[in-house]
């Protein structure tokens, strides 16, 4: 059975870096498109950074761009989420995804999820 496992997560200050790693089992990893989401409570899950089954596309939203950065190491099926220059808005549960869809990811098309990393940034 597919999993996923997030970790990296925790408290920071403002303008604090924090690296996310996602770690799939279960599954052929580099069929699969990987996306980092994140939560706050009462609000819909939303999309953070994207990136192909080869790592050779990768996808953000605006609100991270220039800022965060995906990457992906297929020989260790591990998915990561490089933040820099945290703001308070940045916090959030951040959840990686796989989908096999020839989509690329979306809340919508994901086939697995994780359980989420906790990143807290305060002033």
């Amino acid at each position: 059975q597919a999993q996923l496992v997030e970790s990296g997560g925790g408290s920071v200050q403002i303008g604090a870096s924090l690296r996310l790693s996602c770690v799939a089992s279960g599954l052929t990893f580099s069929n699969y498109a990987m996306g980092w989401f994140r939560q706050t409570p009462g609000t819909e899950r939303e999309f953070v950074a994207s990136i192909s089954r080869s790592g050779s596309q990768s996808v953000y939203a605006h609100s991270v761009r220039g800022r965060f950065t995906i990457s992906r190491d297929n020989a260790l099926n591990t998915v990561y989420l490089q933040m820099n220059s945290l703001k308070p808005e940045d916090t959030a549960v951040y959840y990686c995804g796989a989908t096999d869809s020839m989509y690329a990811p979306s809340r919508f098309n994901i086939n697995f999820w994780g359980k989420g990393t906790p990143v807290t940034v305060s002033w």
